[in-house]
């Protein structure tokens, strides 16, 4: 076995042709854009190398056979709010083979040690946890866009080497189609009459607007959790613009108590249903079947973050901005599921909030963490 840093044209091609090697005839596999897992690595892409480091390697065997990748990292923003410096690991991909991957673990251990770090996290991402993030548990479908998808026998793999679970998301999915509870129903309504509630939905033009609102509702509502740093404004522009080629403006809305930004859901066509096809990659043909697709070939959403200021949560405002939402979908005759991901398990608030929606279960992935010894 040959482990490989990646440092020119020729690894990072391998390094990407890696998943495709893993899986070859998986139907329910489906190839994210090479453009999306690079733009991780790049510094003028992703803002997290401002305050992070990061690497990967690949795994070949003696004949040369692409086995097997990883990447690791540190973001220094959070590394030292756990109890040990902890660093992240992901990108992981591995053919069924516990040597490999033990092999994989300890090249991305060791230049987390070099750092001075004492444990990792992973499969996870350097950057938000929006995309890229946790390793698939249960629910082995066709993945929506920015959703990790691996074979069940990954789990084992860490597991063998000692990783244990920090937590779970969890992902619903919802008949779009199916009436609301009538107990849901009937609080929506209530919410949007209020005086001084007001519900919009998110305007292009005025993204600046929107992003502002959105990074002051997400900095109160999540500020109690653990391990919690502040999104920051960089990081936000970077997301709203690589949304702006899929998004659809009346899919997200924010609703505001008497102008005050007071809650969010930010929903996207699932653009995994158009790009299966395109096997990672994103040329000119592909750029062009995307945009005729991307309003006909899509009939699943994905709802990326919900939240609430501390203030307002249990007022039925995220109610409210679902009949909003439902107002549009269902005379547009497209969309027949909305997947509601995904959400930690220890935050109960959101979690009975899809269920208040009728919302079945759809996925679970798990955070796993390695203390070092």
């Amino acid at each position: 076995m040959i482990i490989t840093e990646v440092r020119d044209k020729k690894t990072i091609k391998e390094f990407l042709n890696v998943a495709r090697v893993i899986y070859k005839g998986d139907p329910a596999w489906v190839c994210p854009l090479d453009t999306d897992i690079e733009n991780v690595f790049n510094p003028a892409k992703n803002n997290f190398h401002k305050h992070g480091v990061i690497t990967r390697w690949i795994a070949k065997d003696d004949s040369g056979t692409l086995i097997g990748r990883i990447a690791a990292f540190i973001n220094y923003n959070k590394a030292d709010s756990f109890a040990q410096p902890t660093g992240g690991i992901g990108f992981f991909e591995c053919i069924n083979d516990e040597a490999t991957a033990f092999a994989l673990f300890n090249t991305a251990k060791d230049w987390l040690q070099q750092h001075g770090m004492q444990a990792m996290d992973g499969p996870i991402n350097f950057g938000e946890n929006d995309t890229f993030w946790g390793l698939l548990v249960e629910g082995f479908t066709q993945p929506s866009y920015g959703m990790n998808y691996n074979p069940p026998y990954y789990k084992k793999l860490f597991d063998s080497y000692g990783f244990f679970t920090l937590y779970e998301q969890i992902t619903n999915h919802l008949d779009v189609n199916k009436p609301f509870p009538e107990r849901f129903t009937k609080i929506a309504q209530w919410v949007i009459k209020k005086p001084g509630y007001r519900f919009e939905h998110l305007k292009v033009q005025e993204i600046d607007r929107f992003a502002a609102d959105f990074m002051e509702i997400y900095n109160d509502a999540w500020e109690d959790f653990d391990n919690f740093v502040p999104i920051r404004k960089e990081t936000i522009g970077e997301a709203f613009n690589k949304m702006k080629i899929l998004m659809d403006e009346n899919l997200i809305w924010f609703s505001y108590v008497n102008n005050e930004p007071a809650s969010f859901v930010i929903i996207l066509p699932d653009a995994n249903q158009i790009i299966k096809s395109f096997n990672g990659k994103l040329g000119l043909i592909e750029k062009l079947k995307f945009l005729y697709y991307r309003r006909r070939g899509v009939s699943r959403m994905r709802a990326i973050v919900m939240g609430t200021k501390k203030a307002y949560q249990k007022h039925g405002l995220e109610s409210a901005m679902f009949i909003k939402l439902k107002e549009y979908v269902i005379p547009l005759k497209q969309y027949n599921e909305l997947e509601l991901s995904w959400v930690g398990d220890f935050n109960e608030k959101m979690l009975a909030i899809h269920e208040a929606t009728g919302a079945v279960f759809g996925k679970k992935h798990a955070t796993l963490r390695k203390i070092f010894e």
